[in-house]
């Protein structure tokens, strides 16, 4: 018994194909262009990138606010997030989102993590993410500070 393909069958091997040809043709995404990472208590969590924004961000879930006065023009969150591009200064950041990831693997106390000329640090006293020219923020429970 000869079986035939329904009328749709080629239209759609065609965009499968097309789907397939466009996914080998286009650049493999680099899994070291986007790191995640938590502290050991699970109340820090960073993301180094390295791309279109070369940096570092840590959100603090529980903290006494170091930055409690949000800029006028922040209309989203404010005083939980910071970064640190690979030039210039740390700062909280104004956000919506959020890099935290329950997953991300734990960067144990001592232990440093880099990427893209940020590095990361994790301590017991909080968590430090610093660029090459010195500047960056360091985040703990008790207190928040942008350098």
């Amino acid at each position: 018994m000869r079986r035939t393909l329904p009328p749709f069958a080629p239209a759609a091997a065609l965009a499968l194909a097309a789907m397939v040809a466009a996914m080998l043709a286009a650049p493999p995404a680099h899994a070291q262009d986007y790191l995640t990472f938590r502290s050991p208590s699970g109340n820090i969590h960073c993301a180094l990138m390295r791309g279109d924004w070369t940096g570092a961000r840590c959100d603090i879930m529980e903290m006494t606010p170091s930055f409690a006065v949000p800029p006028a023009d922040c209309e989203l969150d404010w005083g939980h997030a910071f970064e640190v591009a690979a030039a210039g200064a740390g700062q909280p950041v104004c956000a919506g989102d959020t890099v935290a990831d329950p997953g991300a693997p734990v960067l144990p106390y001592g232990r440093a993590v880099s990427l893209g000329g940020v590095t990361c640090s994790s301590e017991r006293t909080g968590m430090t993410c610093r660029n090459a020219e010195g500047h960056g923020f360091s985040l703990s429970r008790a207190r928040q500070r942008v350098f």
